[in-house]
Formats: C-alpha cells, sequence, structure tokens
C-alpha cells in the first residue's frame, strides 16, 4: 500500500479544470437518471408491452450486461484519441437510445433500445472518471470523487422528482425526453473544457499498444474486477427493487412522505442522504486512505441494515433507507480516485471503465436473483442476506487489497 503525502509539491491545476470536472460529473447524472426511470416504471411499461414484471426487470439486466462492451469501445478509442471527443459523442449517443427507447412500439425494440443503451452507459463512467480524476487538482480529489459518484445517487433523485412532476402533466413517456437538455448543457461544458494534460503526457501509439498493455496488467485488473463486482452488488443491490419492496409493505399504503407517494418520497430522501455519504466519504478517503474510507462506509451499511430491510415503522424504514445509501454510495464516492490510481496511466479510460463495467456484467443477475430469493425467503430476507454477503465479501477485499492514494497521474505506471 502507498499512501501519498498531500504535502509534496503540488501538481500545477489544468487551466480550465473545472469545465472537464463538470462535464464529467453531469453526464454521470444524466446516465444514473436514464438508467433508474424504468424503476418507477414497472407499471407503466408492463401495461404497454403486456409483459410481466420480470421482463422489465430483464431490460435493466440487459442495460448492465451491455455495459462493458461501452466501455470496451469508448475507453480504447478515449485512449486513443483523447476524453473530450469520445465523450461528446458517447453523451449524445446514449442520450439518442434513451429518447428512442420511449418511442419504441413493442416490448423487443423496447429491449433493443435498452441494450444499446448499455452500451452508452458503460462506455461514459471509464471516460468521465478519468477526464475528472486527471483534471481536478491532487488535493481536491477526494472531495472530486464523491462529488462525481454523488451524480449517481442525484440521477436516481431526479428520475424519483420527474415522477412526481413531469409524469402528471406530460406522461411517462416524457420521462425518456427531459433528459436531453442535461445532454446539451454537458456537450458545451466538454467544448470548452482543455484536453486532459495526463493523457496527452502518457497516451500509446496505437490500439495495438493500447491493447497489448492491458493484457500485460491481467493480475491487477482482475483485483479490481472482484472489487467492482461487489461494489455494483452493493449499489444495485440495495437500489433496484428498493422502490417496490416499500410498495409492499403495508404500513406504506396511503402514506404520503414529502408530500409524495411513499416510495417517490423515501426515495428522494434515500438519495439526498446518499448524495451527503459520497461527499462526506470521498473526502474522509483523502485523509485516511481510500481501502479506510470504503471500510468506513461499510460499517455504516451494517448499522443500517436491520432498519432498512426489517423496519416496522414508516419512520424506521426512513431512517435505514438514508443510512443504507449514505454508506453504499459513501463507499461508491471513494472508487473513482481509488480506480483511476491503481489504472496503468496510458490506458486508463479503458483499464479502469472496462474493469468497472465488466464488474457490472458479472452482477447483472443481481435483481432478477432478489426477486428469486423473495420467492422464496421473502422480499425483506432477500434484501438483507444478499447485501450481509456482498459487504463481507468487499471488507476482505479492502483489508487485503491494493492503494495508490494520491499518485501523480503524469507519471506512468
Amino acid at each position: 500500500m502507498h499512501l501519498a503525502d498531500d504535502s509534496r509539491a503540488p501538481q500545477a491545476d489544468t487551466p480550465g479544470w473545472p469545465f472537464a470536472v463538470a462535464s464529467g460529473i453531469l453526464g454521470w447524472i444524466l446516465d444514473a437518471f436514464d438508467f433508474f426511470i424504468l424503476v418507477f416504471l414497472f407499471p407503466e411499461l408492463m401495461a404497454r408491452y403486456g409483459v410481466s414484471k420480470g421482463a422489465i426487470l430483464w431490460t435493466m439486466t440487459m442495460t448492465l450486461a451491455m455495459r462493458p462492451v461501452g466501455a470496451l469501445i469508448f475507453g480504447a478509442v478515449a485512449d486513443k484519441l483523447g476524453r473530450k471527443w469520445p465523450l461528446i459523442v458517447c453523451v449524445a449517443y446514449f442520450s439518442t437510445v434513451t429518447v428512442c427507447s420511449g418511442l419504441a412500439p413493442t416490448y423487443g425494440l423496447f429491449m433493443l433500445c435498452r441494450c444499446l443503451y448499455g452500451i452508452g452507459m458503460g462506455g461514459y463512467w471509464g471516460i468521465g472518471a478519468s477526464y475528472a480524476m486527471e483534471s481536478a487538482p491532487r488535493a481536491k480529489r477526494g472531495m472530486l470523487s464523491g462529488l462525481m459518484q454523488a451524480g449517481y445517487p442525484l440521477g436516481y433523485l431526479l428520475a424519483a422528482l420527474a415522477m412526481q412532476f413531469i409524469t402528471p402533466r406530460f406522461g411517462w413517456h416524457a420521462m425518456f425526453y427531459c433528459g436531453t437538455v442535461l445532454a446539451a448543457v454537458i456537450i458545451a461544458l466538454t467544448l470548452f473544457a482543455p484536453e486532459s494534460d495526463a493523457w496527452e503526457q502518457t497516451k500509446m501509439p496505437s490500439m495495438g499498444h493500447i491493447f497489448r498493455a492491458l493484457v500485460s496488467y491481467r493480475t491487477r485488473f482482475l483485483y479490481l474486477l472482484i472489487l467492482m463486482a461487489g461494489m455494483t452488488s452493493l449499489s444495485h443491490g440495495t437500489q433496484d427493487l428498493y422502490p417496490d419492496f416499500l410498495r409492499t409493505l403495508p404500513f406504506m399504503q396511503g402514506v404520503t412522505v414529502l408530500g409524495m407517494k411513499a416510495s417517490l418520497g423515501i426515495a428522494v430522501l434515500y438519495n439526498l442522504a446518499a448524495i451527503v455519504g459520497a461527499l462526506i466519504f470521498g473526502q474522509l478517503s483523502q485523509r485516511i486512505g481510500r481501502r479506510y474510507g470504503v471500510m468506513a462506509a461499510l460499517c455504516l451499511c451494517l448499522i443500517s441494515m436491520h432498519w432498512w430491510a426489517f423496519g416496522a415503522s414508516v419512520m424506521a424504514i426512513t431512517l435505514g433507507a438514508m443510512l443504507m445509501q449514505a454508506g453504499t454510495q459513501g463507499a461508491f464516492g471513494v472508487i473513482p480516485a481509488h480506480l483511476n490510481e491503481l489504472s496503468p496511466s496510458a490506458i486508463r479510460g479503458l483499464f479502469a471503465g472496462f474493469t468497472y463495467q465488466l464488474g457490472v456484467l458479472l452482477t447483472s443477475p443481481v435483481s432478477p436473483l432478489q426477486n428469486f430469493l423473495r420467492e422464496h425467503f421473502g422480499y425483506s430476507w432477500a434484501l438483507a442476506s444478499f447485501e450481509l454477503v456482498t459487504i463481507s465479501v468487499l471488507f476482505l477485499l479492502m483489508i487485503f487489497g491494493p492503494e495508490n492514494h494520491s499518485r501523480d497521474f503524469h507519471e506512468a505506471m
């Protein structure tokens, strides 16, 4: 493990770096929004296409399964051509496919659109995270790592708010269209942002060199792949089915939270907590190290487990959900910095993005698996047992895993 001393001579800030960081963060917000709109639209999509809830869940699974394809394609292109233009193309691509999802007349076409969307979703994180972390001042890396990952629960939160305020006026189809406004903002910001200095100094001469470098770091790749499988199990296992779980609780019937249906109001609250958690633990990791930052967040998940899955009142469930997401996204708030710091300099866009998204592929059946467990053991035990196993594995990975805290991205590795 290497804990870098932040007191060393500071690296000069890249002029215009806030534009690059902002585009990376906002793109992840949009990515999450376009993914999570489905968790609030189960009844509408089931009615439109005449299919079961399981069929809609499989469209989400296929979205997750296609993310490594996007990470491989867009990551390699970003390592060869730079961060700016691949990011712009990726945002335009997945926003267009999202609009097509809302227009799809049949379930088969809807499934195809969500698969194509998964390519864009998978391609974005590797580019956006490497662009943001490479551009950010080193001393601010932990905080901005948390801020970037906070974009994920913020996208979830915006999806819940859109369900409350947009769908009653414009219909549920509008959920697939409204993200285009943010896409235009991201593209404009990226046009003003500088190219990454770190990429300029460490770029590979050809695609062949890029893929040979990927193979040469296979041991590190395998570790990060397992780590990201655990992290995505933690995240999707606590989020994807939770609104549906809330709707099944008898004491939630007819209850409002923040003036909304309980399942929407609680989702707003736990995503606000998730944003706070990502910021706190991301910044904490700058002080105590990335691994200890993740483990501290996992402890919060364990503390909240009983209330989150077995709470017997609206207040208990709400408290548990908020603490769980603060811990879950707190752990994930460390990941953009940690994963990029452990990635080889010349293939950071591909390496970080591909390990992340291949981990997502390994865990893409999480929702169907939890749904299967629900049918046999009940919703509460299905959620809790799955997450207890996941958290235990993550603790072991953090205890015995490597760290390269606050490394200089301009230096080769």
